[in-house]
């Protein structure tokens, strides 16, 4: 069983999020805690993938045409901390 994690910038976008990309992002949380980051890869639909540049070390999910979820994978502790819910724009904005 996998643990996520969530940035407290993902809890104020969440209010500004369509419904729509709210339950797609539901049901990535729920595949990511019964399968890991693995069972991301199996759904095609979620497009997942690495992220190079200033995101090297993270992944991205697609959620819509528009929007990414951002995270980041610590397998010693079997965590995904998610970065953000965002859409798509991959600039870091301030470390």
């Amino acid at each position: 069983m996998w643990k996520i994690l969530e940035h407290r910038r993902v809890a104020r976008r969440i209010s500004r999020t369509p419904v729509d990309v709210l339950k797609r992002y539901e049901k990535w949380k729920d595949i990511v805690t019964m399968s890991g980051p693995r069972g991301l890869r199996t759904i095609k639909g979620f497009r997942d993938e690495r992220l190079g540049g200033e995101w090297k070390g993270h992944r991205s999910s697609r959620l819509s045409d528009q929007y990414r979820v951002i995270y980041r994978i610590e397998k010693l502790n079997v965590i995904v901390k998610v970065i953000d819910l965002t859409p798509h724009d991959y600039r870091r904005k301030g470390k």
